[in-house]
Formats: C-alpha cells, sequence, structure tokens
C-alpha cells in the first residue's frame, strides 16, 4: 500500500479499477523534455501494475527509459534479437492497451525498455551502458537503478525503474525523483 499525506493519489477510474495519479510530480519529471504526458503516464501505469502483479506469481523488476531514444540507443546494447524491430509503429504505441500484456512479458527478461518522446517502443531487452561518476544512489539499489540513474544523467531521457520489491522508482538526471 500507498500512504500519502495530505493528498489522494488515486484517481478512481472505475470501481474496479484504482489508478495512481501523477498529476501532483508528472510535470516536474518530464519538465524539458519531449515527453508526451500520455507517454510518461503509461509507461508508469505499466510499471505500477508489474510491481503490484508480477508474473505468473513471480516478482518482476524492469526499466523504462523514455525520450531522447537516440542518445539512450548510442549508449546500450542489445541483449537478444529486438522483438519490437520490424513492426510497424502504431502497433508499438506503449499508450496502446493491446501492447500492455506483450510488455509484460517481456518484462521477465533483463534489460531495459526504449520509448520515444512520442510513445514508441523502439526496444526492449537493451544492456545500459553508461558511466556511473557523480550519481550516487541510497545502498541497497542494484545495477537496474545505477544504469537507469546514469543513463537519465548523461541523456535528457527519463526513467521508470520497477525493483523486484515492487517498488516503482523515478528517475530524472541521475536522481530518484519520485517512489512509490
Amino acid at each position: 500500500g500507498v500512504l500519502c499525506i495530505g493528498h489522494d493519489i488515486t484517481d478512481h477510474e472505475s470501481r474496479d479499477r484504482v489508478r495512481i495519479s501523477t498529476a501532483m510530480w508528472r510535470d516536474r519529471v518530464i519538465a524539458g523534455t519531449d515527453v508526451r504526458d500520455d507517454v510518461f503516464e503509461s509507461v508508469f501505469h505499466i510499471g505500477w501494475e508489474i510491481s503490484r502483479e508480477g508474473r505468473e506469481g513471480y516478482p518482476v523488476g524492469t526499466a523504462f527509459l523514455i525520450g531522447d531514444s537516440q542518445n539512450v540507443l548510442a549508449r546500450s546494447k542489445q541483449l537478444i534479437l529486438n522483438p519490437f524491430e520490424g513492426h510497424r509503429s502504431e502497433d508499438r504505441m506503449i499508450t496502446n492497451t493491446g501492447l500492455k500484456e506483450n510488455i509484460k512479458e517481456l518484462a521477465q527478461l533483463d534489460g531495459a525498455f526504449v520509448v520515444s518522446d512520442e510513445g514508441t517502443v523502439l526496444s526492449a531487452c537493451r544492456y545500459i551502458d553508461a558511466p556511473s561518476g557523480g550519481v550516487s544512489l541510497p545502498l541497497g539499489l542494484g545495477s537496474r537503478h545505477m544504469a537507469a540513474a546514469s543513463i537519465t544523467k548523461l541523456t535528457n531521457a527519463v526513467a521508470v525503474v520497477v525493483s523486484e520489491s515492487s517498488i516503482v522508482r523515478i528517475f530524472d538526471n541521475g536522481e530518484i525523483v519520485s517512489e512509490i
């Protein structure tokens, strides 16, 4: 559960589904980037669902890098054949709810997702190769978090990182800017 004193952070989309609102801090995270609001919202909520549900009863951790995708791709490499390569752009839109289950399946594999500013999923299973100099994280966070912090410090991307301990952290400019 999440406790937020002073603000209700839930949006009640329907009777059976509760969504966490990013309205209080989203604009601060994506300010200075070309990342669209709906793209950030979609990535965040997929990450939040992965943190709550895992996959087939097991906890899952993953990372999403949003924006400045050409620089992110230049500072990373593919771990397996890219499952998104060769598919039509409209079929790879993170805002397309039909893509969500595919994302959740691929989240079980190592590596990060790279998502463009406009919401096109460009790659999955990406190894991030960014120097970690000048990045300081709390003890206990692993390589997924360090990679996300490092690449967001080096590029104009933002990151949504799902920990296997069911915590979602948002990174911008090499720092954790939100933790849910």
